[in-house]
Order: structure tokens, then C-alpha cells, then sequence
């Protein structure tokens, strides 16, 4: 003892500690108002439970609350509680030695760590072990100065202070009411902390839902009420409406909300919101993920991309729970198969509050599909876990839908004829594309269903589905045997050449036409129009994605070519090979690019406006 004052030094493994906590492991510096504040918020409730619980408590009748005050002339934070306090034995205890099981093993396997790959950051579930988010605080400041006194009868008051580096002192203090005040003496680099706007800001991010009031300069910051820690039935549309709009800095109302808890794989709340816009959908930037993830409603993530898909992140609100598997940074979460436990649980709950909304309310689960439809395709064509549930999501238009009407697989499943083998989709830019097409031919012959996608996603979802409750799911400009084929009457039966000359005609086509397509053949499924493009591999608009994708935009993909043999212009191309006339190979050639075009394909007019000419140019000629 000397003057009353005694010098200790921190105990070997703190001194560590000190240095890890100082020099690397946050990689934010704002969090150590975050954790000092969450200290205090511990010591508070700690003693509002005491409060409840015992009998013996009427001289504690100090607020609940915890203030803060700035000092830009003297450079000082300070931040006080009415909590339960320290006695002497405590503050050695709490801050000078680590004397919880597991510390020191801690310890070591950091060593370790930092040995094997020469860096100090690891995942330790040690955070409430001992009191490392105080040790925050050196990130900071200088010196340290704790005035503590226990709320405990005739406890006394006790200064701690350290400068962090390896000692700290201990005396008696005049500190006359229970509870912590803590004086940060601000490094140099630091002043910007004893601003209060500065410290406004990091509450607001991170400490807005402590649930006591906290002071800075006598003025209350943290205004909003945690309402996802309540219980549904009481909270207002109003309150949820003011709360979206403040965690998502918002003036519009949200879309859907989802309040929900969940008790595994561990214990959670979850408030989520789809907004009223998507803004990626406008032509604005990425949006990045929108949920933050607490911890007892202390913010340990913002925009966490742990705990909900990629897919997800136009959707906004927090998940919290007690008991999250932390590193002792409290930054990130440290049980990996847990987090994905976690993601599942709260991804699969969002899935299944879409799919009840679509069939409670269908006409504002459009509105929602309208906007929002893009990240659900996103999963379904990433998201493996969720797929089955993200595909019953999915909408589209059809032949038998009205323009702008939409079902749903199950929808077309339901309505299947009999004897129908496959779930059949057309693609196309827009729907007078697909109608004025030769693809949907057959189908309104024979009176079956076709899906219309409008977007290459639509077809990858579905040409990577491949089946849909044991119905295979089939394009219709694929090269597939489970398409169905024309029925002739007798008339059209009529119209039909020659069978020597058809496969002439085929052979011809073939020759003249060369590596521009794989095979030519006499077409089953075409009803009016002369020929059709079919892809043996993937669909037209994938085919038309690569195309986009490639520089060379006059290589179009060779497909297979069918003819309709009935069809007067290609019985007048027929005569005119016959008649080794050199126009018919032109028209053979015009024949092919009509079918590309009407695919979708991006076609080289230079060659097809000459050829047009020629053609144009004989008609006029023979008239």
C-alpha cells in the first residue's frame, strides 16, 4: 500500500488478453461503447432482479438507466449505471484475473492459432465467461478509471484504474450511491468519442434496444421499443409500421410483415418486413442483405449474411436470441452447423408465410410476385435446401390464363388432361411473341396447357427441375418424344407430297443448308406454320443468353429444323429443286433464318437483306 493506493499487476493470462483485445480482435473500434454498455445494462438487470425477488430492497430506488456523458474539453467519456456494483474482491475478480474454467485453456489455443496461421483471430464460444468486452474499452482510451460501489448493505466505494499495460491500482473512493461509472481518458486518435452526436450514431446502431433508458447528456437516445421481444396480439399495426420505418430509415409502409419465435434449433425472435418497392427492380445497385442479428437486443451484426440466403436480402427486420453460438469478439457467430440450422429455420418460416399468403390472399401475393420476383427465381435456381419451396412460389402466365393473370405449377397440375405426359413451357421476350410463334401450334390443336417464361432463369428453373409431381417437365422447342404430334384429317392428309420426294426435300435441305443445322426433318407437331427451329440442347432462350454472353453475335447455334411438308411454301421450294432452280436455295436459307427468328435468336441481317431483295424482286418479277 502506498498513500492508500495498491498496485497490482494483471494476472499473466489478462495481460495476453489485454494485447489480443487491443492490437486485433474486433475489427470495429465503435463496439466498445457497444460492449460497455451492454456491461451495464447486465449489472442493471441483475439488480432489477433483485428487486423482484427479494424483500429487502426499498433503499434501491435509484433509475434503472444508464447515462453517458461527453466532455470535448477534457477529452473523457464517462458512462455510468445504478446497477449492483463491485465490492474490492469483485473488481480483482472481474478485471484482474481470469478465474473461470476454460479461460486459460482459451488462452492457449489462441497461442496456438496465432502460431499455425499467423493470425489471432478464432472462433470461441467464451463470450460471459469473464468480462472481456470491458477490456474494449483500452481500444480507446489511455487510462481507465472505474468508481464502483456494491449494492450490497455498508459496501464500500473503490476506484479502479489501469492504463491498460500491465498493472492496475486500487483505492477507496467516495462514491456515495450503488452501482459502475466509468472514465475513459480518450487516446489521441480517439477525441471523435467524446462527441456526443458521434456517440448517438453507435447507440443508434447498435444499442438502440437495450431495454433501459440510456442518457447521453441527460437526453434519451434510444427512443424505440424492442417490440419483437413481445408478444403479437400486442403490438399495433402502427407500432409495427414505426418500427420498420426506423430500422429500414424508411417513409413507406412495409409490404408484409412476419412476427414470429421459434424454440430449435435454439431460442429465437424474428420481426421480418418485405418493403413496399424493389428498388434493384428500378435500376438502383445491389441491394445488400436487410436483416440484423442481436443478441439479448444488443446488435452483434448488422446486414448479417449468416443468418438468412442471398436470395433474401430484399427482405428487411432482426432475428435475436439469447443464446447465439459468439466468438469472443462477439462479432461473428461461431458454431457453423448451428448457423446453418439457424438459417434454415428462419428461411423455411419466411418460405412457408409467403406460400400462406398466396393462398390467403392471392391478388397481393401478386402484386408482391410483381415486384419481388426476381429473388425468388434467384433461389430457385441457387438455392438448393429451399427449392421445393421456392418453386411452388413461382407464377406464370399460359395460353389459358388472361394477359397478366398467374398460376402456379400446382395450379397447371390440377388441370392436366388425362392422357397429358409433361408440363409443357414455351419461352419467349413477351407474350405476342410466344402466341404469334409456330411453338404453341400443336398445343392449341390438341387443347393442352403451355406455361410462357418470358426471362432465361425461368427456363433454367424449370429445365433443371425436370420433373414436377412425377410429371416431367418438357420446352417446347426442345427436341423431346414426349411432345405430342398432329393428328391429320383426311384433308391435310391430302396436302402431304410424295413420300419419295419428302425425303429428297429432307436430304436436299440438309446438303444445301450444311453445318447451319443438325438434322432436317419432316415435322409432326407444326399445324400452319412452313418449319420451325428446335434445340437439341437447353431451351431457345438460354440459347439466346449464351448468344448475348458472346461476342460473335452472327453464331447462331445450329438446331434441328423441321418442315411442314403440307405447307405451300415449302412445296413450292420442293419444285424448285426439282427444277434445279438456284433460287431455291436461297429460299431454303430465308426458310431457316424465319424459323431462328421466330425462336428468338439473334440473326445476322446483313446476308438476310440481300436475300429478301432477290426474293422480293422475283415476286415482283413474276408478276
Amino acid at each position: 500500500m502506498n498513500n492508500n493506493v495498491e498496485t497490482r499487476e494483471f494476472q499473466t493470462e489478462i495481460r495476453q488478453l489485454l494485447d489480443i483485445v487491443i492490437n486485433s480482435l474486433y475489427t470495429d473500434r465503435n463496439v466498445f461503447l457497444r460492449e460497455l454498455i451492454s456491461n451495464a445494462a447486465d449489472a442493471t438487470e441483475k439488480l432489477r432482479y433483485f428487486k423482484l425477488t427479494e424483500e429487502k430492497s426499498d433503499n434501491l430506488d435509484l433509475p434503472l438507466e444508464i447515462s453517458i456523458q461527453t466532455d470535448e474539453q477534457a477529452h473523457t467519456l464517462t458512462i455510468s449505471d445504478n446497477g449492483i456494483g463491485m465490492t474490492k474482491e469483485e473488481l480483482i475478480e472481474n478485471l484482474g484475473t481470469i478465474a473461470h474454467s476454460g479461460s486459460k485453456e482459451f488462452i492457449r489455443k489462441l497461442t496456438e492459432a496465432k502460431k499455425e496461421s499467423g493470425t489471432e483471430s478464432m472462433d470461441l464460444s467464451l463470450i460471459g465467461q469473464f468480462g472481456v468486452g470491458f477490456y474494449s474499452a483500452f481500444m480507446v482510451a489511455d487510462k481507465v478509471t472505474i468508481h464502483t460501489r456494491s449494492f450490497r448493505p455498508d459496501a464500500e466505494s473503490w476506484v479502479w484504474t489501469s492504463d491498460g499495460t500491465g498493472t492496475y491500482s486500487l483505492a477507496k473512493g467516495d462514491k456515495n450511491t450503488y452501482g459502475t461509472t466509468i472514465v475513459l481518458s480518450l487516446k489521441s486518435d480517439a477525441h471523435n468519442y467524446c462527441q456526443a452526436d458521434e456517440i448517438k450514431r453507435i447507440i443508434k446502431q447498435y444499442s438502440s434496444f437495450v431495454p433501459f433508458p440510456i442518457k447521453v447528456n441527460d437526453e434519451k437516445v434510444n427512443t424505440v421499443e424492442a417490440i419483437w421481444t413481445k408478444n403479437p396480439s400486442q403490438i399495433s399495426d402502427e407500432e409495427y409500421t414505426e418500427f420498420y420505418k426506423y430500422i429500414d430509415n424508411s417513409y413507406q409502409e412495409p409490404f408484409y410483415k412476419l412476427h414470429f419465435t421459434s424454440d430449435a434449433p435454439l431460442s429465437i425472435r424474428a420481426l421480418l418486413f418485405v418493403p413496399a418497392e424493389n428498388f434493384e427492380r428500378l435500376g438502383f445497385t445491389r441491394m445488400e442483405r436487410g436483416v440484423n442479428l442481436f443478441c439479448k437486443k444488443v446488435l452483434i451484426q448488422e446486414k448479417s449474411e449468416a443468418i438468412v440466403p442471398e436470395w433474401m436480402r430484399f427482405v428487411r427486420g432482426v432475428i435475436d436470441s439469447d443464446d447465439l453460438p459468439l466468438n469472443i469478439s462477439r462479432e461473428t457467430l461461431q458454431d457453423n452447423a448451428l448457423v446453418v440450422k439457424l438459417n434454415k429455420v428462419v428461411t423455411s418460416r419466411f418460405l412457408k408465410f409467403l406460400e400462406e399468403q398466396a393462398k390467403d390472399n392471392p391478388d397481393k401475393y401478386r402484386q408482391f410476385w410483381e415486384k419481388f420476383n426476381h429473388f425468388l427465381k434467384e433461389g430457385a435456381a441457387t438455392d438448393y435446401v429451399h427449392k421445393d419451396a421456392l418453386v411452388r412460389l413461382l407464377r406464370f402466365e399460359s395460353n389459358f390464363t388472361a394477359s397478366g393473370e398467374l398460376i402456379a405449377l400446382d395450379d397447371y397440375v390440377g388441370r392436366m388432361k388425362e392422357d397429358q405426359k409433361a408440363i409443357y413451357y414455351v419461352g419467349g421476350t413477351n407474350r405476342e411473341v410466344i402466341e404469334s410463334g409456330p411453338y404453341l401450334e400443336i398445343f392449341k390443336d390438341k387443347g393442352i396447357e403451355v406455361l410462357y417464361t418470358y426471362e432465361a432463369i425461368d427456363d433454367y428453373i424449370l429445365d433443371n427441375l425436370h420433373e414436377y409431381k412425377g410429371k416431367k417437365i418438357i420446352a417446347a422447342e426442345q427436341d423431346s418424344t414426349d411432345l405430342p404430334d398432329v393428328d391429320l384429317n383426311e384433308s391435310q392428309k391430302e396436302e402431304e407430297m410424295a413420300e419419295d420426294d419428302k425425303q429428297a426435300l429432307l436430304t436436299w435441305f440438309k446438303e444445301t443448308l450444311g453445318t447451319k443445322v443438325t438434322e432436317v426433318r419432316a415435322s409432326k407437331r407444326l399445324v400452319d406454320s412452313p418449319a420451325v427451329v428446335l434445340s437439341p440442347h437447353g431451351t431457345h432462350n438460354m440459347q439466346k443468353m449464351i448468344q448475348l454472353m458472346n461476342k460473335e453475335f452472327n453464331s447462331v447455334p445450329a438446331g434441328i429444323l423441321e418442315i411442314n411438308s403440307r405447307h405451300p411454301v415449302i412445296k413450292g421450294i420442293n419444285e424448285l429443286r426439282k427444277n434445279a432452280d438456284p433460287f431455291a436455295k436461297e429460299a431454303a436459307e430465308q426458310v431457316l433464318q424465319n424459323a431462328q427468328i421466330a425462336a428468338g435468336l439473334i440473326v445476322d441481317p446483313r446476308n438476310m437483306v440481300n436475300r429478301l431483295y432477290n426474293i422480293l424482286e422475283r415476286a415482283v418479277t413474276n408478276k
